[in-house]
């Protein structure tokens, strides 16, 4: 069955959904060494133990920066930070793509495939995606890509076309609060919504350290209480606040227009007539997100965000 695998993949769908832990367990499944082990990897041959401490010779990680851990057997499918003063890279750069050309054109230390990971594939730079387009293009023998993507319509469409896409869906609601619940995971069906459906997302939001603080900017953006909102004191929390107001906004713009909330369930109604002012203001805290993870003030930038809200929602 594997001996029939394609050179490239593409595993796809939102964050938080398993994709990444699709792909390790994939992954180790290709290079186990134990005979006759079709469904699962078994754990216990050389190659599974290699694969589990991180240290297998024949699959390469291509990840940016800021994912990586000193934990080989993280499987976050969020950005992490090594330090809290370095803003590690989140882009995948074009020399890590290049290195994997050395690793797939020599032989096999184990006698079965050569794997490259890249983990999120629409991190890649223009320089890099083109790199890693040639090896897709002349794939040497034995080789196999894996490429996890949350936004697959970044990817060039040249690469998508080379891939067999392997979409994974959001879990029927029920199965994943049912889940989260004997994962033991507080409020599960809280941080389910507020994760837009997305399991593990569910259970980063929900055993952060940060839990408390984002619950309490959800609180007050539900309930309108603005004053609350701008007590931003560090820039975290300006990219926190950024990621309810648009969560908040889009659900106001799907509201409007009679659609179900998403993610804040438990929200007031809006003026049907209001959807596109919330829209717009949700394309602008998207942008904010991003611009929350540079240097700035965080009160007037929280006060900036929060001037620019639409009024006479309810």
């Amino acid at each position: 069955m594997f001996a029939k695998l394609p050179h490239a993949l593409l595993i796809h769908g939102p964050a938080g959904v398993g994709k990444l832990a699709m792909a390790q367990e994939l992954s180790q499944r290709l290079l186990c060494e134990a005979a006759g082990a079709a469904t699962a990897p078994c754990g216990r041959c050389e190659g599974c133990r290699w694969f589990s401490a991180g240290t297998h010779p024949d699959i390469r990680w291509v990840q940016p920066e800021s994912y990586r851990s000193d934990d080989p057997d993280a499987s976050d499918e969020e950005p992490r930070s090594r330090t809290k003063t370095a803003r590690p890279s989140t882009d995948i750069r074009v020399d890590e793509v290049r290195e994997l050309s050395a690793f797939l054109n020599i032989g096999s230390h184990r006698g079965r495939r050569r794997i490259a990971l890249i983990h999120p594939a629409e991190s890649m730079n223009v320089h890099a995606a083109n790199s890693l387009l040639k090896n897709l293009e002349e794939p040497p023998s034995g080789a196999m890509f894996i490429l996890v993507s949350h936004r697959p319509a970044r990817l060039l469409a040249t690469i998508r076309s080379r891939c067999v896409p392997i979409p994974v869906t959001l879990p029927d609601a029920k199965a994943a609060r049912s889940w989260l619940d004997a994962q033991g995971v507080p409020e599960a069906a809280r941080w389910l919504a507020y994760a837009g459906g997305a399991p593990l997302r569910a259970i980063d939001y929900a055993t952060s350290e940060s839990r408390d603080e984002l619950a309490r900017i959800l609180k007050a953006a539900v309930s309108g209480d603005e004053a609350s909102l701008a007590e931003v004191s560090e820039r975290e929390g300006l990219e926190r606040l950024a990621e309810v107001l648009q969560k908040l906004a889009l659900d106001n713009a799907f509201a409007a227009s009679g659609g179900r909330r998403k993610y804040t369930p438990e929200s007031a109604g809006v003026s049907a007539g209001a959807g596109r002012a919330w829209l717009r203001f949700a394309r602008l805290m998207g942008n904010n997100r991003a611009l929350s993870r540079h240097p700035l003030n965080p009160r007037l930038f929280a006060v900036e965000m929060l001037s620019a809200m639409p009024r006479g929602r309810n």
